[in-house]
């Protein structure tokens, strides 16, 4: 099985959805689903309630329990510094009753804080996702009036989802967050996605595609380096670098020395 997300190669990752079969059956998946779906009745019985969709695998599993739970709203965060190939998928794989918010950092926004552009330690990477994706999530929570919004947080990527192995908690401004997948293995999330057939973003086939996932290109972790963050931005999409260059002299240092 597959360890600690931080520990996992992008390797592994592709070795495991390779093998996926001989790691977990349809019915261990099915009867997994079948309890988080009674899981989710449970915890969100009589209340108004939506689910943060990112495209990513873990997201998309959600998004399967989620419709077996008959909860349809949902919310994407972006900003305007995303790859135009990952939009372009999530334009045409959207579900239904997506709502987008985009809270609008720009490459003069990154040209002022370029000490977020490819985080090498955790405190940065989670300054990233404070701003995108839990301001979004926020936005929509008061903009609906939501008692509480589902994720697809998991103990094995190590996100936080509560005190004492809790799945559940609400946050000082008042938010409460739900993850129901909170135990469920990475070969769960990728075997619901085998057995049923739920197309992965493009992300995955790019460098680093697994251990990366989804978010925005300057968020982009693991890089090692600057420059190492330009050479696989570049190799997914030239475009981006060469506008960026226009801004951040790291990006226009890459294109004179390394193309």
């Amino acid at each position: 099985m597959l360890g600690k997300k931080q520990a996992i190669s992008n390797d592994d990752w592709l070795r495991a959805m390779q093998q996926i079969e001989e790691r977990v059956s349809k019915a261990e998946i099915d009867s997994l689903i079948d309890r988080t779906v009674e899981d989710v009745h449970k915890n969100t019985k009589g209340q108004n309630v939506a689910f943060g969709w990112s495209g990513g695998k873990d997201s998309l599993a959600l998004q399967f329990v989620m419709e077996q739970a008959g909860i349809e709203a949902c919310v994407f965060a972006m900003s305007n510094l995303e790859y135009p190939a990952f939009i372009q998928w999530v334009n045409d794989h959207r579900p239904p009753q997506l709502e987008i918010i985009n809270t609008g950092q720009d490459l003069k926004w990154l040209a002022k804080n370029l000490h977020m552009l490819f985080p090498q330690d955790a405190q940065t990477a989670a300054k990233w996702f404070k701003i995108i994706q839990h301001r979004a999530q926020e936005l929509y929570v008061q903009r609906h009036q939501l008692d509480m919004i589902i994720l697809g947080r998991r103990k094995a990527d190590g996100n936080y989802t509560g005190k004492a192995g809790a799945n559940l908690y609400t946050n000082k401004k008042g938010i409460t967050r739900y993850s129901p997948l909170r135990d469920w293995k990475h070969e769960h999330v990728l075997g619901l996605i085998h057995y049923y057939h739920i197309p992965l973003p493009p992300i995955y086939q790019w460098p680093n595609g697994f251990k990366v996932g989804t978010g925005c290109w300057p968020a982009r972790q693991y890089t090692g380096s600057i420059r190492q963050g330009w050479r696989e931005v570049y190799s997914i999409d030239p475009s981006i670098v060469q506008e960026v260059a226009t801004l951040i002299p790291s990006a226009r240092e890459f294109l004179k020395e390394e193309t």
